[in-house]
C-alpha cells in the first residue's frame, strides 16, 4: 500500500484555514473529496488511490469521527495490517461489545464480540483484532474463495513490515471458544487448504475458485528448465495432462519489484517469451487475468476447454479385489 493521505477534519477548519462553506464550495468543485461526514482528503490524491488504499483511508475516517474506543475488525483490520482480501465495496467493519446482534449505520457495521478471550492491538493509531484473530474471522464469516486469500498470505513472512509467518497450529489454536461449532467447521477447512507457496492474491483466490469448481489441485511454483537452463516456475501445474497455468496480474507489468528495470512493453515481451520457452518443452499454456477470477464460471471455462480435469470423486478409487 501507499502512503496514505493526510485526512481534513470540519472540527479543525479553523487550523486548516477553512470556513465550513470554503469546505463545501471546494468539494462541490472536486478539490476536495468528503470521505465520511466531517472528513474530507484532497480530491486529486484521492482518485489517483488504489480502491484497497481508499478503503484503508475509510477506516481511518471512520476512527477520527467515533468517540469511544473501537476495535476494527475483518476486512478493517486486514486493511490496516496491509493482509490482502477480495472484494472493495466493503462496509467497515468494527466490534461491539454489546450483544444486541450487532447494527449497522454511516457506512459501518458492527459485530458482536464477547470480550473474553478478544486479541486485539493498536495499530498505525487504531484499535484492531490480532493478525490471528482477524484472519480467523475472515474464514469464519467470508465465503471460502474469499477466505483462502488472507490465510495464504499470514502463512508467509511479511518482510515488508517485519512480522514472521503465523503457523497454522497457531491459527487453529485460535479457535476454541470464540467461533460457534459452523464458524469452527468453515475456519478449519479454510486452514487445511490454505498454501504459502501461493504467490499472489490473485493466485491464491483462482486456486481457490479451482476447488469450489471441482477442478484438480494443482502443484504450485511449478519449476521448468530446457537446455539453456532455467525458464521459469509457473503458477500452477497439471502434471496428468502437462498443462502450466499462468495468472496475469498487472503487478507483474506494472511494480518496479517485478520490472526489475524493465519497461512494461519490454516485460510483455519477456513473458511471451518465456511461454514460448515453456511450449517448447512439451507443455501447454493457459492464462487468465482478475476478469476472469471476478465471474468464476469464466476461469472455469478457460481451464476446462484447456484439458484441466475434474477431481476424481471420493469413492473412484481401486476396488480391492478379492
Amino acid at each position: 500500500m501507499t502512503e496514505l493521505p493526510r485526512l481534513i477534519l470540519a472540527r479543525e477548519h479553523i487550523e486548516h484555514g477553512l470556513s465550513p462553506k470554503e469546505l463545501a464550495r471546494r468539494c462541490r468543485s472536486g478539490a476536495l473529496v468528503r470521505v465520511r461526514q466531517g472528513v474530507y482528503v484532497d480530491g486529486g490524491v484521492w482518485r489517483a488511490l488504489k480502491p484497497w488504499d481508499q478503503y484503508r483511508l475509510r477506516v481511518s475516517a471512520a476512527a477520527e469521527t467515533f468517540v469511544a474506543p473501537t476495535i476494527f475488525a475483518r476486512h478493517s483490520a486486514a486493511s490496516v495490517w496491509k493482509i490482502p482480501t477480495i472484494g472493495i465495496r466493503q462496509p467497515v467493519h468494527a466490534l461491539t461489545l454489546q450483544n444486541d446482534g450487532g447494527r449497522s449505520r454511516a457506512g459501518v457495521r458492527r459485530h458482536y464480540s464477547p470480550q473474553d478471550g478478544l486479541e486485539y492491538v493498536e495499530r498505525d493509531g487504531l484499535l484492531v483484532t490480532s493478525r490471528v484473530r482477524t484472519v480467523l474471522d475472515l474464514a469464519a464469516f467470508t465465503p471460502f474463495a474469499e477466505a483462502v486469500v488472507p490465510l495464504d498470505y499470514v502463512l508467509k513472512p511479511d518482510a515488508e513490515q517485519r512480522l514472521s509467518s503465523l503457523t497454522k497450529e497457531q491459527l487453529l489454536a485460535g479457535i476454541e471458544g470464540n467461533y460457534s461449532a459452523a464458524a469452527a467447521r468453515r475456519i478449519r477447512t479454510v486452514v487445511e487448504f490454505a498454501d504459502p507457496s501461493s504467490g499472489s492474491a490473485g493466485e491464491s483466490f483462482g486456486r481457490a475458485l479451482m476447488r469450489v469448481a471441482g477442478l484438480q489441485a494443482p502443484d504450485l511454483q511449478y519449476e521448468v528448465r530446457d537446455e539453456a537452463g532455467l525458464v521459469g516456475y509457473t503458477d500452477y501445474y497439471w502434471d496428468d495432462v502437462r498443462i502450466a497455468g499462468e495468472f496475469d496480474g498487472v503487478e507483474k507489468y506494472l511494480k518496479p519489484e517485478y520490472l526489475k528495470g524493465r519497461t512494461p512493453a519490454q516485460a510483455v515481451i519477456d513473458e511471451k517469451m518465456r511461454e514460448d520457452r515453456i511450449r517448447a518443452q512439451g507443455y501447454g499454456v493457459v492464462r487468465w487475468v482478475w476478469s476472469d477470477l471476478i465471474e468464476p464460471s469464466r476461469l472455469e471455462r478457460k481451464l476446462a476447454a484447456a484439458g484441466v480435469p475434474r477431481r476424481r470423486a471420493r469413492s473412484a478409487g481401486e476396488v480391492r479385489r478379492g
